[in-house]
């Protein structure tokens, strides 16, 4: 594809009606405006590719408020928004007033009037929404203890790079039905892929979550599947996701996620159920020998550092869609 046509189909992508909006959940956008996204995040990595520069947010400054420590979500951010033509700005949660007990919703006042997007990654999901609630400017979730949507737009560009397609697609979670597993989860089943969820009793994903995913998978076409059976999970799958068993915050049940996860290692012997040309998922930062063996993240299958780049893709989409 040239360039001036990934242009025009870019112009054709009707992104002005998102104009304005947060992006809290992945469910906060149907089906048909998730592959928008996704469309503009393929092309914006293209255009990157091939030198082109998209700057539609010159002028623009994204807030980052960072109550947990990042790597991947601070860089593409800041990064995105410098490509954008625009300017990131990084605020520790710790350093600003909040610190000392302003009220988020003065915060949030305040800010929608010096910046024109608020990107935050934090623990309570509630307390993002109280930050949208109170800010006149869009709010994106950058990470909560309940959701990692732009994580899961990362992974599901990444699925859709790799197969040519999503609808169908059968994808396996195995692990901690945690923030990862929320959001992907509700990704894929608004896009149709047959999705599996394993997950050790007392560790499994959210009830609600699971029953708002079934029934968008069924609206969808797409399939929702949850087990304490990796091994069922896994079964012919296309794509295999795991994440670390012990997710920040929860340091102090470390020992005890360990013994409860010892069956759920995404090991040679799991994605020898898989199918052949299987894809191995991680959202990084991973512990190798725990929650997967080194051969498997480091294999042949492991496409984690492409997933990990399309954190800026996907972000990029965001921003350009929502400033």
């Amino acid at each position: 594809m040239q360039p001036v046509k990934i242009l025009e189909h870019f112009q054709n992508l009707p992104l002005q009606k998102h104009k304005g909006k947060d992006f809290l959940r992945v469910d906060e956008f149907n089906g048909e405006e998730l592959m928008e996204l996704l469309h503009l995040s393929a092309h914006v990595k293209q255009l990157q590719k091939l030198g082109q520069p998209f700057q539609p947010l010159q002028g623009k400054t994204l807030g980052m408020i960072f109550d947990k420590a990042s790597t991947r979500t601070r860089v593409s951010f800041e990064v995105g928004m410098h490509q954008l033509g625009g300017l990131g700005m990084f605020m520790s949660g710790k350093e600003l007033q909040l610190g000392r007990g302003e009220p988020i919703s003065d915060t949030a006042k305040v800010l929608s009037r010096y910046v024109d997007a608020i990107m935050i990654r934090t623990f309570s999901h509630s307390y993002v929404e109280e930050l949208a609630l109170h800010a006149s400017i869009p709010i994106i979730n950058g990470l909560t203890d309940l959701y990692h949507p732009c994580q899961a737009l990362a992974d599901l560009l990444t699925i859709w790079e790799h197969k040519g397609k999503l609808k169908g697609v059968k994808l396996a979670y195995v692990g901690d039905g945690n923030n990862v597993a929320n959001s992907l989860v509700l990704g894929a089943a608004l896009l149709g892929l047959d999705v599996r969820v394993a997950t050790p009793v007392g560790y499994e994903m959210d009830a609600a979550i699971v029953a708002k995913a079934t029934g968008y998978a069924k609206q969808s076409g797409g399939k929702m599947m949850v087990t304490t059976d990796p091994i069922e999970a896994v079964m012919g799958a296309d794509a295999v996701y795991t994440d670390v068993w012990t997710s920040m915050g929860f340091e102090e049940e470390n020992e005890v996620r360990l013994k409860a996860f010892a069956d759920y290692q995404v090991n040679e012997k799991l994605v020898a159920a898989a199918a052949r040309d299987y894809l191995f998922l991680h959202c990084l930062p991973a512990h190798r020998g725990e929650e997967v063996t080194t051969g498997v993240i480091d294999g042949s299958r492991s496409v984690i550092f492409d997933q990990a780049e399309n954190r800026l893709h996907a972000q990029k989409a965001i921003l350009a869609a929502l400033v």
